[in-house]
């Protein structure tokens, strides 16, 4: 296939050159019926492009084919037989491929440090989650994605399981052994799905991490928006083998889709598909070295430590993921990140109880990471800081909490909101999940213990985001009711 066409965007332009009228939503009919003050801020481009795909780019029947001419380059340029783009994020997306291979009371293979995503992808589903637990670093209190072995440790455990989801690369840019992983699947025959949210970018360097299509995984979803050049809430799910059927992953995606998806998001995604395909091996090497040239120049600034692949215990990890260590300057990445927005204007990704990070990607260069530079040099001379709030980081296995119903059941369930003080030893009915990275520290169904209240309260009175409790203070927690 040619990978210098867009169609989506060849689409767009003949829909301008046509010059057609259309009585179809969107209702602002290309921006004319937009408030000026509204165009003043977002422009008329915007809305003049925002047009449906159905009776707009296409016709009533879509046979011209531009989305499915679009996936198919996407599938071509990334190795994969199949690609499925979304408009609803990787949220949606991981749900899709989850229930394309578990249903209602089946048994599936997930990563406990998954996103939240997944969990609610548990609640809506009715699948019962194996856990399987990656290695956690008592030095660093970070955990890494799971081992082979330990897939391999639950497969036997659980036999009946319909197959294994994996977050590679994490939040922290720690990544998996996926062909290993994908070896156990194959002994095992077992469908092996890969959440690569963080991973668009790495199908066009083989200087990146493992792209789980290059070892055999079934299928990988993508967030465009995060590493690559795609409008926020783009995504794209790619498929190969025949472990997963297509039919089903769509019907699932249809399911749990909007009916109304964006335009610009499908022409966004297209337009970084070509230019990646094009492009991406130069663009990823100038980002490679600019992002190893920054590595090395926060490393002398003092009181800062960068994480890399030799100084963490995971199988690889992404060196565009700028992971800093705050914590020998005495303070936390939370007030750390809050102190570079309000002071340096420079917007942080993660931050954690002694962590910030900043992701390099082909939209950088040297303008840019001087600024990110410059404010870390101010950060670690600043004297208005307070100190590093005292967390009780749990110990290796306190996280590891027990499984006492279906995430389903104690969702939707009996519930009452009881004191946290009360909360130990109950069942927690909701999602408490520091936000980000966003892997839950409490799922549905599983049973409360103290070291993880107590990494909680601790934690939100340190500057720690919990968005999703239903009493943001933590005063009280839903549980199931006894």
């Amino acid at each position: 296939m040619d990978q210098s066409r867009a169609p989506v965007l060849e689409a767009l332009v003949a829909y301008r050159e046509r010059g057609d009228l259309s009585f179809t939503p969107p209702g602002h009919k290309q921006g004319r019926g937009v408030d000026p003050r509204v165009l003043a801020v977002l422009g008329e481009d915007l809305f003049r492009d925002d047009v449906m795909t159905m009776n707009g780019l296409d016709d009533r029947l879509q046979t011209g084919g531009v989305l499915e001419q679009a996936q198919e380059l996407m599938a071509q340029a990334v190795r994969a037989d199949e690609a499925f783009f979304s408009t609803c994020g990787s949220s949606l997306s991981v749900k899709s491929a989850m229930l394309s291979v578990a249903g209602p009371g089946e048994k599936l293979l997930v990563a406990r440090n998954a996103h939240k995503s997944v969990i609610s992808g548990l609640i809506l589903s009715g699948v019962e989650p194996v856990w399987v637990h990656g290695e956690w670093d008592g030095e660093l209190h970070l955990s890494y994605p799971p081992s082979p072995e330990a897939v391999e440790e639950a497969f036997r455990a659980t036999p009946d399981a319909k197959g294994v989801l994996i977050a590679s690369p994490t939040d922290y840019g720690s990544c998996a052994d996926l062909a290993g992983i994908r070896r156990v699947c194959d002994r095992y025959d077992k469908p092996f799905i890969v959440d690569e949210a963080w991973g668009a970018h790495l199908p066009f360097h083989d200087g990146l991490p493992t792209w789980g299509m290059d070892v055999g995984a079934d299928v990988c979803v993508t967030s465009v928006h995060k590493m690559g050049n795609g409008l926020e809430q783009s995504s794209v799910f790619h498929l190969q083998g025949d472990r997963v059927d297509p039919n089903v992953l769509k019907a699932r995606e249809d399911l749990l889709g909007t009916t109304s998806p964006s335009t610009l998001v499908y022409a966004a995604l297209d337009g970084w598909r070509r230019q990646m395909a094009e492009n991406g091996k130069d663009l990823l090497d100038r980002a490679l070295d600019l992002a190893g040239t920054t590595r090395s120049r926060i490393g002398r600034i003092h009181g800062l430590w960068v994480m890399d692949k030799e100084g963490s215990g995971a199988f690889d990890s992404d060196p565009l993921k700028i992971v800093i260590d705050v914590s020998g300057l005495g303070v936390d990445g939370y007030h750390a990140t809050d102190w570079l927005r309000e002071r340096c204007h420079v917007n942080m990704s993660l931050s954690d109880h002694r962590r910030i990070s900043a992701e390099i990607t082909v939209a950088d260069d040297a303008g840019t990471t001087d600024v990110l530079l410059d404010a870390l040099r101010a950060l670690a001379s600043a004297r208005d800081l307070p100190p590093a709030a005292p967390i009780d980081v749990p110990e290796p296995g306190e996280l590891e909490l027990e499984t006492v119903m279906l995430p389903r059941d104690a969702f939707f369930g009996r519930i009452e909101q009881v004191p946290i003080e009360r909360a130990g030893g109950r069942v927690i009915a909701e999602l408490v999940t520091p936000y980000p990275p966003g892997a839950p520290a409490l799922c549905p169904g599983e049973r409360i213990t103290a070291p993880v209240l107590s990494y909680l309260t601790t934690g939100l009175k340190g500057g720690m985001d919990i968005p999703d409790a239903s009493d943001s203070s933590l005063r009280t927690l839903r549980v199931v009711a006894e």
